[in-house]
């Protein structure tokens, strides 16, 4: 399992709120030497958190996710607060999928106290999450394991997906584009997305403000099929502005306070 140490969580940390770092600025910061932070950057390279720049490092993105054990690593804290506010949207007594993503698997951890679920995944972390609790009835998807983060994918987890039609759906992503579209790295794990929106009366989208700089290859959907978002960081302007144009509600959390940008679902 990754463990990052402070300084590298702080370099990460500066990595999200710059898009990218350089060597010497950060030897200085730190007070170390340049073959020491070269060191660190290495390291999260190799993990697919940052991409190497002649001089730095930048935030990872392109055609190639990051492990699954980094992805539990970045954001942490901000992931949980927005699981403990999206499970606040889901009532008692209703049916959800919940799809594939870190980010999903706090909004499990934190529908542990809820009474009469019915949770539909293809996410084998949420149905270890949900399986303790008699109070949610927990639905696994047919279909291939990918070894990666336990996620089910292929054909048989579609066909099973469509057949039911369920309250919500708490949907992840793996990056938003500036004009709305909704992406992910594998075309499996997409069209298993997919199904999950089509067969969903509303769609929860949970997602960190990392997304906004994130790129990937695949096509999931667009903004304008979500009902609420919720998200850590107040959205890129040309996302506020598409989001009231279809009356996308925007919830924004923190670790202090939570945010609804009112005017959004407008």
């Amino acid at each position: 399992m990754l463990v990052l140490t402070p300084r590298q969580s702080q370099i990460l940390s500066f990595a999200r709120q710059t898009g990218n770092v350089l060597v010497d600025d950060l030897a200085v910061r730190f007070d170390v030497t340049p073959q020491t932070i070269r060191k660190d950057l290495n390291e999260l390279c190799n993990n697919r958190l940052l991409a190497r720049t002649h001089g730095g490092a930048m935030l990872s993105s392109g055609v190639q996710n990051m492990t699954y054990d980094s992805r539990r690593q970045i954001a942490a804290t901000e992931k949980q607060s927005i699981g403990r506010h999206a499970a606040k949207l889901i009532p008692n007594n209703c049916s959800l999928f919940i799809n594939i993503g870190t980010t999903t698997e706090e909004v499990a951890r934190a529908l542990i106290h809820h009474e009469g679920l019915l949770v539909i995944t293809n996410n084998i972390h949420v149905a270890r999450i949900l399986m303790p609790y008699p109070n949610v009835e927990v639905m696994i998807v047919g279909g291939m394991v990918r070894r990666t983060d336990g996620g089910i994918i292929g054909e048989q987890a579609i066909d099973m997906i469509a057949q039911f039609k369920v309250d919500h759906a708490v949907m992840g992503v793996s990056a938003i584009d500036d004009d709305g579209a909704l992406l992910d790295f594998d075309y499996r794990e997409v069209r298993a997305a997919q199904a999950i929106m089509q067969n969903s009366r509303n769609v929860i989208l949970v997602s960190d403000g990392m997304k906004f700089s994130r790129s990937a290859p695949v096509r999931i959907g667009h903004l304008s099929q979500v009902d609420v978002f919720v998200t850590d960081v107040q959205p890129p302007d040309s996302i506020i502005e598409l989001c009231k144009h279809k009356g996308v509600q925007i919830d924004v959390v923190g670790t202090q306070s939570e945010t609804n940008i009112e005017a959004l679902a407008s």
